[in-house]
This record gives structure tokens, sequence and C-alpha cells, in this order.
């Protein structure tokens, strides 16, 4: 989180609104960020490509993680920035829409 403005926001890759799920300011952030490692204990982001050109970055990535069900998660998907004095403005994150590897565990 010291890498976020104190007015940073993160709109996930999935939730119901158009942007995904929008949480506002380094709380909010925070709190989606943890349901993330909640859901995915194992989240892994691999094979990272990244770059910034200005107020601006993309970071490309390779997601793996493992639900509490025993189904498993393997997409690319990327975030675009915006940066603002150094630090986090935006993260707008996008992944591939796959379905889960694996059957849920019996």
């Amino acid at each position: 989180m010291s890498f976020m403005s104190d007015d940073c926001v993160f709109e996930a890759s999935a939730g119901p609104e158009i942007c995904g799920t929008r949480y506002a300011g380094r709380e909010a952030v925070r709190a989606g960020f943890a349901e993330v490692w909640a859901t995915f204990p194992d989240a892994h982001w691999g094979n990272a490509r990244h770059f910034v050109h200005a107020d601006r970055g993309v970071s490309e990535w390779t997601f793996t993680g493992t639900r509490a069900d025993g189904t498993r998660v393997e997409v690319q998907g990327c975030d675009l920035f915006t940066f603002r004095d150094g630090k986090i403005v935006l993260k707008n994150s996008y992944r591939k829409n796959r379905p889960p590897l694996g059957s849920p565990k019996g």
C-alpha cells in the first residue's frame, strides 16, 4: 500500500459494475487486495512484463491460484496504472475469462 496514493482506486477484473468491483480509498483498496488472497491463498502473478510511459503504466502477467474447493485458475491478464507524484492513483485490472481447471473436491 505504500505505493498507492491516499485517494487510490482499484478496479477489479470482476464484479457487478461495468468497471468490475471498484474499491476507492486506501482502506477499501487494501480490503480488495486482501479479498484476492482470501479467495486464492496461493495467488501468484508470473511471467510479468511491465512498461511505463509518462503517467501511465502496464503490467502483463499470468495469474495462477487455487480456491478453497480445489478448483484452479490460470489466466493471462494485465493491469493498467495511472500515476501521480510517484504513487499509483488507479490500478485497473483485466484478465481472460476462462473456466476453472480441475473439479471441486468432493
